[in-house]
């Protein structure tokens, strides 16, 4: 196959899989407060996402290791990712909304690490190229981010359910088209896994990725409701989503000349320093729209390149047999531990500090991270492979 056909279908999941992610993560907190609940209960169901994120990814990544068959395992979970969700809308209880969130999500986090580990496959000679793939994402999200937020003034949250039903659907349809891509197979040279996990530079990425996402869960579960709280409405809401997502594409177009210029350590650093200062700006200065815009700009630092360096440190330090469950760690430390610990514990202090106390704990627990990086993930003198 060509290159460009390789890639197509796994540009065409990434747009689906984040369109998802473009309408869940600005509105569905909106919707969980609609229904009554406690900021406790809503970090609990925000948190359901990212813990699923914890258990799923390292068992769908070594049975797709195991099997060889990647493509049935994205294709089947997302089938019975989206027969969950269907059962979402047509309760309003806690409980009821719980189990059926908790099994969709299980079900939901298996396919992008997957998925990752095949588009990191596809492009490892020219690294530069998995980003100009992965924006697609991104487009992704920052459509269903600007939609959603007039469709949903125009429909109403309650709504919000079959909406996400929806885009849960179309996961299901691209799954469809992504092709197989085989690992390789095992040779007597490579490293265990567990001594790769041993290795310091290992362990000190995935200690960056975790602490950058515990800072980040506070901002996926009460961001939109600090943002409601200052007087925002959920057009503008949307669009501010939008413009960390709009500054996230154009980082992901300029990687390839990013990549020739620095290493892939200094752009984690990069990533880390700049997500701090974000926190800070949204802590002290939410409701100044001017400053707001500017906090979102820097997520193309939070997210654009911080992705992008992940996974090619990633993809440089694993074997290319554990490949997924390398992918499958990194969705654990980060999106899975690290967002499921941050968002749980800003569903603890959001009632007695708000947008301050909250935001201002995820900077500081970001700025960890900056020394973690300075002191064991020191960049080299060459820049990314």
């Amino acid at each position: 196959m060509s290159a460009v056909a390789d890639l197509r279908p796994f540009a065409a999941f990434y747009f689906t899989y984040f369109a998802f992610q473009g309408l869940f993560g600005p509105f569905w907190g909106l919707y969980l407060e609609s229904l009554s609940f406690s900021a406790v209960q809503i970090s609990v169901l925000m948190a359901l996402s990212t813990l699923a994120r914890i258990i799923a990814p390292g068992f769908w990544g070594w049975l797709a290791d195991r099997s060889g068959r990647r493509r049935a395992i994205v294709l089947s979970t997302s089938v019975l990712s989206a027969l969950a969700f269907g059962f979402v809308g047509l309760g309003n209880g806690f409980w009821w909304v719980f189990v059926s969130l908790a099994v969709s999500h299980f079900f939901w986090a298996a396919a992008l690490p997957l998925v990752e580990a095949s588009t990191a496959h596809l492009t490892r000679a020219t690294p530069g190229r998995y980003s100009r793939v992965r924006v697609w994402g991104s487009i992704g999200f920052v459509s269903l981010s600007l939609i959603g937020g007039v469709l949903l003034d125009s429909v109403g949250l309650a709504n919000l359910p079959w909406l996400v039903f929806g885009l849960l659907l179309l996961i299901m349809l691209a799954a469809c088209f992504v092709p197989e891509v085989k690992a390789a197979p095992r040779y007597a040279g490579a490293l265990p896994i567990a001594a790769t996990l041993r290795q310091p530079q290992v362990l000190a990425l995935f200690a960056c990725c975790f602490l950058l996402a515990f800072g980040m869960g506070p901002y996926y579960t009460f961001y939109s409701i600090g943002l409601q709280q200052a007087g925002y409405g959920k057009s503008a809401i949307g669009w501010l989503w939008s413009v960390g997502v709009i500054c996230e594409i154009g980082v992901f177009l300029l990687m390839p000349r990013l990549m020739a210029r620095f290493t892939l350590e200094q752009l984690m650093l990069a990533s880390l320093l700049a997500t701090a200062v974000r926190f800070t700006l949204i802590a002290l200065l939410l409701a100044q729209p001017a400053v707001a815009v500017l906090a979102q700009t820097l997520h193309a630092f939070t997210f654009g390149v911080h992705h992008a360096a992940a996974v090619g440190l990633i993809h440089r330090y694993f074997a290319e047999q554990h490949q997924a469950r390398g992918q499958g760690l990194y969705v654990i430390a980060s999106f899975g531990v690290g967002g499921s610990a941050g968002g749980l514990l800003g569903g603890v202090l959001w009632p007695y500090g708000g947008v301050l106390l909250t935001f201002a704990v995820s900077a500081a627990v970001t700025l960890l991270g900056v020394l973690v990086c300075v002191k064991w993930l020191r960049p080299t003198s060459c820049p990314a492979d």
